[in-house]
């Protein structure tokens, strides 16, 4: 089993020298709407790749063909929020995402990994055992996507498998992981496509944005959560003029300041 990188690196931001991931594992083109053209660094050695946890669902044989959860806004999402790291940052990010399996312990060699509808995951022992694992050695999930108690309660039911216990907290406004790069004292709810341009409604339990995190024993951010809020979509439309601009600018300070704070901490 491989050593998960150093993490607190300040040098890491600056483009210094250091140990670079290398490219490994699979990297699929296309998604369930239309194919995406591999950028031209796709395989590219680079300081940061955005590395999205692939886990099965419920209701999923496996497969990777059509919907999963964990494909949600895939790849586009994945590639234009990698394009905004490389432009507001001196981060050196590879313009393809990595897919993470959650019974490889390929899982060990990303320090941050991005995880869409966290709802829906059936995890086995071994992958909780990994995950598990994976934090204790410092690595970060962002965990985004859930809204509703039910969608919530799903979620938790998979982190009480990882860490029975251990507290959920609500994160306040002066918690350093909001003020890495950007200062994000005013954080609102960053709207999914299905809720502004299809015709689900947001129920009661739905509209109130929560943005919360569960620490190591030593008080380090090992998962921060989004919950009813959709950061992957504002990501995925962030060329749309359709969708709201301000959720937008929001969603892709959010994102850098977790990576940051991820390679920092």
């Amino acid at each position: 089993m491989k050593i998960l990188p150093p993490i607190a690196t300040v040098g890491l931001l600056l483009g210094l020298g250091v140990s670079l991931l290398a490219y490994q594992g699979r990297m699929y083109e296309e998604d369930g709407e239309a194919p995406q053209p591999l950028p031209a660094d796709a395989h590219e050695n680079a300081e940061w790749a955005f590395a999205r946890y692939h886990f099965r669902s419920n209701n999923e044989s496996g497969s990777f063909l059509g919907f999963h959860l964990w494909a949600a806004d895939y790849p586009k999402a994945d590639r234009q929020f990698t394009m905004g790291v490389r432009r507001l940052t001196r981060l050196h990010a590879r313009g393809v995402e990595q897919i993470v399996d959650a019974d490889s312990d390929e899982l060990f060699n990303w320090p941050w990994i991005y995880m869409e509808h966290g709802n829906g995951w059936n995890l086995t022992k071994d992958e909780v055992a990994r995950l598990r694992e994976y934090f204790m050695r410092g690595g970060f999930l962002f965990s985004d996507d859930t809204h509703g108690d039910f969608e919530w309660e799903s979620l938790v039911h998979g982190m009480e498998l990882i860490f029975p216990g251990r507290p959920i907290e609500d994160l306040k406004n002066d918690d350093e992981i909001f003020h890495v790069m950007y200062d994000l004292d005013e954080r609102f709810q960053i709207h999914g496509t299905r809720f502004i341009w299809g015709r689900r409604p947001y129920l009661a339990d739905m509209t109130k944005p929560k943005w919360r995190a569960i620490r190591d024993d030593k008080g380090r951010i090992m998962v921060a959560i989004t919950h009813n809020s959709d950061v992957g979509d504002a990501w995925e439309w962030a060329d749309s003029p359709n969708y709201p601009e301000r959720e937008t600018s929001l969603a892709y300070r959010i994102g850098i300041n977790y990576i940051l704070f991820d390679m920092t901490h």
